[in-house]
């Protein structure tokens, strides 16, 4: 079977490598010039660095597995530590009693636990008109006073929109069940299983998270698959309700048997001919946000223990701060600098996103020395990497705008659409590879699996694993999400 794989990211790159080992015909076009997609790292003044920060965490047995035979043993476990700074202080995340209460003072304490019991004992009506909201889950379980301190600010940040206009599909995917319960139970030590969210170690290769998409590659190649990298895809061609090919942009065609599709959603659908208007319509809710990454290379290697600190100060602009020098030591310099990575989320139309690579590094450089993270004249050298159309957006309606293009799609034979791109899902690495390995499942073993609910609904009981410095360590049976 002859099958084409737009982009080279964790989904698509999996999927590809499972066919190509199965001997199939596959190629994949990336538009980038490095395998890894969100997942790439880049080499900065000596330094191996991700575009932000990536950890890999899972208890899929067959997603750690995969992950292991293209890591080997090149990898390290990564203790975890990140924090919130909020108002001038460090919140260690998850909360932690004596530092939450250190920091909060035993007055604002005192309205969180009152704010948390009123929603519970007198619920104030949070349930939005048309539905839940981030805005009201998060309310329902934390009260509104720590919804205010730990999740609004970083949210709109993030999004760019209001939290009572983000769906709560955000706050189901990434908090789950954690509540201000659940947390407390952390803060004394009263909790003996770990939320999902908040994992206190994870492997990271030693070469950077860019590093198993670069073996991914090359295994490819050596199974006979081809990988095209600076190859961008225009859009896929299909006859009547059959895919058979892609386009690139200088018109050059390519016939396939499947196409494994991982660009985004709305451009990839928008390039068929003669779409429903319906269909047409929902993509125009449809968009995604945009992250510029500002690179400071600054003098000095302890300036804050952090992989990422979560920067929900309202008076700047970033949203999060990664520090490389925390990781693991062989993706660091030699010389006495460490690499700081500020995030900023924008939309196109933001004035953030057109402006000059010099004003936002000097931006970047002064609001990390106004929050205290390192010292005034210290920052070196900066780089900027805009990344576009990073994180799909879960506004409100989405998910109705999302089905009504799936309901498009799977009229279609010969295509799935797979990854954070693809799917329009905030796709963890995990999810991503999962999604690969259940694509190639499809295609390879004649399996049936519902690639849009992997992140959602999607459940197997199986004996729950994780990676431990030894490899894969194995648990009770447990259902894994």
């Amino acid at each position: 079977m002859r099958i084409g794989v737009i982009g080279a990211g964790p989904a698509g790159l999996t999927a590809a490598h499972e066919l190509a080992s199965m001997g199939h015909a596959v190629t994949v076009f990336e538009a980038g010039s490095e395998p890894g997609g969100l997942a790439r790292s880049l080499r900065l003044w000596g330094h191996t660095v991700d575009l932000g920060p990536h950890r890999f965490y899972s208890s899929d047995r067959r997603v750690n597995e995969f992950w292991l035979r293209i890591v080997g043993r090149d990898y390290r476990m990564v203790n975890r530590r990140t924090r919130i700074f909020f108002e001038g202080r460090f919140y260690d995340y998850p909360l932690r009693g004596f530092n939450a209460l250190g920091n909060m003072g035993p007055w604002r304490a005192a309205r969180c636990l009152s704010s948390y019991l009123r929603q519970k004992c007198w619920p104030d009506g949070v349930l939005d008109e048309g539905g839940d909201t981030f805005e009201s889950w998060v309310v329902r379980r934390f009260g509104r006073e720590l919804h205010e301190m730990f999740f609004r600010t970083y949210s709109e940040k993030l999004w760019g929109i209001p939290c009572h206009q983000l769906d709560a599909d955000f706050a189901a995917q990434r908090i789950k069940k954690f509540s201000l319960g659940e947390a407390a139970k952390h803060m004394i030590g009263w909790r003996d299983g770990k939320h999902k969210t908040l994992v206190d170690q994870f492997a990271f290769p030693t070469g950077g998270t860019g590093m198993v998409y670069e073996r991914m590659a090359h295994q490819i190649r050596e199974f006979k698959g081809d990988v095209f990298l600076n190859r961008p895809v225009q859009r896929v061609l299909r006859d009547a309700n059959r895919v058979n090919g892609i386009e690139e942009p200088d018109g050059t065609r390519h016939t396939f048997d499947h196409i494994i599709s991982t660009m985004p959603l709305t451009l990839m659908a928008r390039g068929f001919e003669d779409l429903p208007p319906a269909t047409r319509a929902a993509l125009d809710r449809l968009r995604y946000r945009n992250t510029i990454l500002v690179f400071l290379l600054v003098e000095g290697t302890s300036h804050f223990s952090d992989q990422w600190l979560y920067i929900h100060s309202p008076e700047v602009k970033v949203g999060r701060v990664t520090n490389f020098r925390n990781w693991v030591p062989e993706i660091c310099g030699d010389s006495n600098t460490s690499v700081l990575a500020l995030e900023y989320w924008c939309f196109d139309e933001d004035a953030i996103w057109q402006a000059p690579p010099e004003q936002l590094m000097r931006h970047a450089s002064e609001e990390v020395v106004r929050l205290g993270l390192i010292p005034p004249s210290s920052v070196r050298d900066a780089k900027v990497v805009p990344l576009r159309r990073s994180y799909p957006v879960y506004e409100r309606g989405y998910r109705e705008a999302v089905n009504e293009v799936i309901d498009f799609l799977s009229g279609l034979e010969g295509i799935q659409a797979i990854g954070r791109y693809g799917s329009f899902k905030y796709n963890n690495q995990d999810h991503s590879i999962l999604m690969g390995l259940l694509a190639a499942d499809n295609l390879g073993r004649g399996a049936t699996h519902d690639l849009w609910a992997v992140n959602t609904d999607y459940e197997t009981y199986q004996e729950s694993t994780r990676i431990s410095e030894s490899g894969l360590v194995s648990g009770s049976a447990v259902t894994a999400s």
